[in-house]
């Protein structure tokens, strides 16, 4: 299974336990995550803000075997019932890449099930912004340190005034 993200809203049917028929209808916007479902006889319709999920998770996918990898990327919820499958393969080739997209999408933060279930950030972030390792500091006592700046080497320095014709003209002066 594969979604295309350009391609918001996204209409596609995924697998329920707890459904009826054991499928529901999930409808990507850009915005919000609708969820169609029956249970138990009743129609449901549920309307999740994509801000309330907890980020854009990489697992390995049920019916994984020990020669094969079924690796799928999910949009995690707090509620595992509103989980929303967007990628799904035998082979882990494009999986980085799509988890990239997906959470770039949303704007939501990249994350990876571990095998005993539990959630860990793939980055380290304050907040929105990702924290990486610092560069290196500014050397202080560096040879080119008090060198002429770019833009007064750009500028030529003035002539000999000598040799060239000099106009003089009265100055006007506005008095009242």
């Amino acid at each position: 299974m594969r979604l295309d993200p350009s391609n918001l809203p996204i209409r596609f049917e995924a697998a329920d336990g707890g459904a009826d028929d054991g499928q529901r209808t999930i409808d990507l916007l850009a915005d919000r995550v609708v969820i169609r479902r029956t249970s138990a006889g009743a129609r449901m319709k549920l309307q999740v803000l994509v801000s309330s999920y907890r980020g854009v998770a990489v697992r390995v996918g049920d019916g994984a075997t020990e020669g094969s990898d079924r690796v799928e990327v999910v949009l995690i919820h707090a509620d595992p019932s509103l989980n929303v499958p967007l990628f799904s393969a035998e082979d882990a080739d494009d999986v980085v890449a799509e988890w990239q997209l997906w959470a770039k999408v949303f704007a939501l933060p990249m994350m990876t099930v571990e095998m005993d279930g539990s959630l860990r950030e793939a980055f380290p972030r304050m907040g929105a912004v990702l924290i990486g390792t610092p560069g290196p500091r500014r050397r202080r006592h560096s040879t080119v340190k008090a060198r002429r700046p770019m833009a007064l080497m750009r500028r030529k320095p003035g002539g000999d005034l000598s040799g060239r014709e000099i106009h003089r003209e009265r100055e006007i002066i506005a008095r009242s």
